[in-house]
């Protein structure tokens, strides 16, 4: 008799535990996995923005840059970084902004635009490197009157009651290199 009374008893903690697990597993299906995304923030005209951070490649103090003749207003020149040639953007200038002499918070943030090429963007200053949840990010607004920064803006998020303008670097950088020619007329 007491072999059947423990294989009774063995049953019933299964059972318990079955349903305790299936618990737990509805649980887990409830929740949704957040995914998040990190990005550098920077300031420009006292306004956070933020890039995707894999696109940084590196953050410099603000240097001399050479001049281009005929280039676009917003290109400030270009800067040699260890051999190669980078061209620098100014973002105010990008932005519709004044422009702003460089001091010691002034940054170049150096992003990759392609797999060939890199672009120097001067900053105000430079931020830190967050992490914002994927479902937190809204869509951009369509508030602004300003067509050109409109353009680039792939979403807005508030991090410590901040407002985050994230960037959308591929279509801001796109935005401002030349079109190819095409050989054909």
């Amino acid at each position: 008799m007491g072999l059947e009374s423990a294989a009774e008893h063995l049953k019933k903690l299964q059972s318990e535990h079955m349903i305790g697990q299936e618990a737990n597993d509805a649980k887990r299906g409830n929740q949704e996995e957040v995914v998040y995304h990190q990005w550098a923030t920077f300031k420009v005209d006292n306004e956070l923005y933020g890039v995707d951070v894999i696109q940084v490649k590196e953050v410099l103090r603000y240097s001399e840059i050479t001049p281009v003749p005929g280039a676009d207003y917003f290109i400030l020149g270009i800067i040699n970084l260890r051999g190669n040639v980078v061209t620098v953007i100014d973002t105010r200038q990008m932005f519709g902004l004044s422009r702003h002499e460089p001091d010691d918070d002034t940054r170049i943030i150096v992003v990759e635009y392609n797999e060939q090429e890199v672009v120097g963007l001067v900053v105000d200053s430079v931020d830190e490197v967050i992490n914002l949840p994927q479902q937190d990010i809204d869509r951009a607004p369509n508030a602004t009157g300003e067509e050109t920064a409109k353009r680039f803006v792939q979403g807005v998020c508030y991090y410590n009651n901040i407002l985050i303008i994230l960037l959308d670097l591929l279509k801001m950088l796109q935005s401002i290199t030349p079109m190819e020619v095409s050989d054909e007329f």
